[in-house]
């Protein structure tokens, strides 16, 4: 009865993802709309192979990122291996399903929905990194999955926008895998986007060499779909570690402090938000009051906007105190009413 419910749900939502890539009496049809509604036209490169809906998936060719329903900032790194954002709700997982993807890879901190991917016929590897890069082991790790999956079909890396964290594995990974030259890598890391002030990424792909099979081979790869984040009290002394770190970057002129020159400005910001959210999403938040989870929102968003600002090309030193001392008091004002 179980196997059978999940069945029927499974197709459900399948059914509801493809909506926006099938026609009905000539008007294409978007996220459910259905004829004499409003609708968008379905993307160009999206065809009828026996009766399936196909969208093509980006080239190794192509200069600029592409954008499909539920899923942005695209850009591929190999033939079948594409880095971009999270999916969004069933549109995201039905793009990804319709380019033929087989295995989702999440590099990002957040719980993957690997529940609704099943749904769509995927399957989830969660293997986090961090903004300012990743070590040895985690990039065997990464090489070894890709590598296992794409065997299979073509795989979709992704962190939370797309742009820093999934460019930076997925340009490593083609390296190690002797897919793209490690400068190849990083210049596709620039057309995802990726912020110059991210070094540790950059690193990570300039420096990946092609790795021996038999060194993959002993990597195990049994990799989990979920790899379940730390308890609350932890998340909160990293998000305290991280706003310590800022507030020595602010003192060095919103630069990498001289006594820790490791501090990455933006990459720090990025991992704040990145706890925030994180934090927001797991059951000890979710038993909280509504304004609990309204003010982890709000610190967040704060935090995402100090990471845009110190990313961008010229930040104004003006803009970025404020925005710190704005985390500071949503963090002040959620600990007033509900720290333990």
């Amino acid at each position: 009865m179980v196997l059978k419910e999940r069945t029927e749900k499974g197709m459900a939502m399948r059914t509801a993802g493809f909506r926006f890539l099938t026609s009905c009496s000539g008007c294409a049809v978007v996220f459910g709309a259905g004829c004499g509604q409003p609708s968008v036209e379905r993307p160009a490169e999206a065809r009828q192979v026996q009766g399936r809906t196909t969208l093509a998936m980006p080239s190794v060719t192509e200069v600029a990122p592409r954008e499909y329903p539920g899923i942005h900032n695209a850009v591929a790194f190999h033939d079948g291996f594409v880095s971009g954002s999270a999916p969004e709700g069933d549109a995201g997982f039905a793009t990804l399903a319709a380019m033929g993807v087989r295995t989702i890879i999440s590099v990002d901190g957040a719980e993957p929905e690997a529940e609704r991917a099943a749904a769509f016929g995927m399957r989830y590897i969660h293997l986090p990194i961090g903004y300012n890069g990743f070590d040895e082991s985690r990039r065997l790790e990464l090489a070894r999955a890709a590598r296992d999956a794409r065997r299979e079909g073509p795989v979709y890396i992704h962190c939370h926008h797309g742009k820093h964290r999934s460019a930076g594995a997925a340009a490593a990974i083609a390296s190690s895998l002797g897919w793209l030259t490690p400068e190849q890598g990083v210049a596709r890391m620039r057309i995802s986007g990726t912020a110059p002030t991210y070094t540790g990424l950059y690193e990570c792909a300039a420096a990946a060499t092609v790795v021996k099979v038999s060194a993959i081979d002993a990597i195990p790869g049994d990799f989990p779909a979920v790899s379940r984040p730390s308890g609350f009290v932890q998340g909160m002394v990293e998000i305290d570690e991280a706003f310590e770190h800022l507030k020595l970057i602010e003192k060095a002129g919103w630069r990498p402090p001289p006594d820790h020159p490791d501090l990455v400005p933006p990459a720090e910001a990025g991992r704040l938000a990145d706890h925030f959210r994180t934090l927001a999403a797991g059951e000890y938040a979710r038993r909280k009051p509504a304004e609990f989870l309204r003010l982890m929102e709000e610190s967040r968003a704060k935090a995402q906007q100090l990471e845009d600002l110190l990313a961008s090309a010229t930040p104004e030193a003006a803009t970025l105190t404020p925005a710190l001392k704005g985390i500071g008091a949503s963090c002040t004002a959620c600990h007033s009413e509900y720290r333990d």
